[in-house]
């Protein structure tokens, strides 16, 4: 099967990103280096092309009871306008994805995970009941992240939104850069950052790349590719699915808590959760940070008194920190600050202390 293009496919090449096949498209996974264009976003600003992100709309007159089943958070605290994280579960309680919810007034939006979109659309699709429709948009959606310090200087250049007044997980419409968009304070970078929802079609999306890189020159704007994504995402210890989550983990161990709703109502997966809740947790999901040179990759062991407890799930390198960083399923008793650890590097362990997240405070 061919790889998909994004809109700004041709300007990535053009700027000479090195491009890999990431959720079934052709993306950037950087321009310069992951950790300059990293430090661009902590310091200054910096663009994300993120449109393999799937979209799909619900609506229908009970296209809310429809989505407290299917999701573990409460939908029905969204007001017009409002944005929510939230996750859907199998019955046993394994996720199948991680997600963002939009009340778009009429309808809603869900944003999903761009190698699980096709999978998601299935599984959703397969539970629908009552007056509910559901919706593909994803093709014909393109998505921008602004990121960074600066993301508001620059985009208060290209609308006349009150954008200052947008609160955080809000979104709304509006013209930016002659286009009318959804303009969402999201991100998932822990800074100061907006997402910005319009059609997609290459002389729009130039159009716009070419607005928002004009508007933030004074600002050191720079594209940032999906490498600096990663490390930026890990450094506030926000998950990735098929890293940090999937099937085979629930949301309590994975600190996703403060998401999950049992008593909501009945939703798909809630019996297992609750059940969890009642009988204790076996492990959980923690942070550590390496005492020596070198960093944690997906997979490495964790150890603890010469056994090993667990594998690391997501690790790398903090340009902030300047040192290894990661995150892993280890021993609920053992998922506490100060815990020290042994990772399993190629050729020899490292010792790491359990710390709490997210690693870079931030927002």
């Amino acid at each position: 099967m061919s790889l998909k293009r994004t809109a700004f496919f041709a300007i990535h090449t053009w700027l000479g990103a090195k491009i890999v096949e990431f959720g079934g498209y052709e993306m950037p996974v950087k321009y310069t280096s992951i950790i300059e264009e990293h430090k661009r976003v902590r310091e200054y600003v910096g663009v994300f092309d993120v449109s393999h992100m799937g979209e799909v709309e619900i609506q229908g007159k009970n296209a809310l009871e429809f989505l407290q089943k299917i999701t573990v958070n409460d939908a029905s605290k969204l007001t017009e306008g409002g944005v929510q994280y939230s996750a859907m579960c199998y019955d046993d309680g394994g996720i199948v994805d991680d997600l963002l919810v939009y009340h778009l007034g009429d309808r809603y939006m869900l944003v999903l995970n761009a190698s699980n979109t096709a999978k998601d659309i299935a599984w959703i699709k397969q539970h629908v009941s009552g007056d509910v429709t559901v919706r593909d948009v994803g093709d014909a959606t393109s998505l921008l992240a602004l990121q960074g310090p600066r993301s508001l200087d620059v985009l208060r250049k290209l609308t006349g939104e009150d954008l200052l007044s947008l609160q955080y997980y809000h979104c709304r419409w509006g013209t930016l850069a002659g286009v009318q968009m959804l303009i969402s304070r999201t991100g998932y970078t822990g800074e100061l950052g907006f997402e910005l929802y319009f059609p997609s079609d290459v002389k729009t999306g130039e159009k716009v790349w070419n607005a928002v890189m004009e508007a933030g020159k004074e600002f050191q704007i720079a594209p940032i590719g999906l490498g600096a994504r990663d490390t930026l995402r890990l450094e506030m210890g926000y998950c990735l699915y098929g890293h940090d989550i999937d099937a085979t983990t629930n949301p309590l161990e994975a600190g996703l808590g403060w998401i999950t709703k049992p008593a909501k109502g009945e939703f798909i997966g809630c019996e297992a959760i609750r059940r969890l809740q009642q009988g204790g947790l076996k492990r959980k999901l923690a942070g550590f940070v390496l005492g020596d040179k070198g960093f944690p990759r997906q997979g490495y062991g964790l150890r603890y008194n010469g056994t090993e407890i667990g594998k690391v799930t997501s690790g790398t390198f903090s340009p902030t920190l300047g040192k290894g960083i990661g995150m892993g399923y280890i021993r609920k008793d053992l998922a506490v600050t100060g815990t020290p650890l042994r990772v399993a590097l190629r050729s020899n362990e490292a010792p790491a202390t359990v710390v709490p997240l997210p690693f870079v405070k931030k927002l």
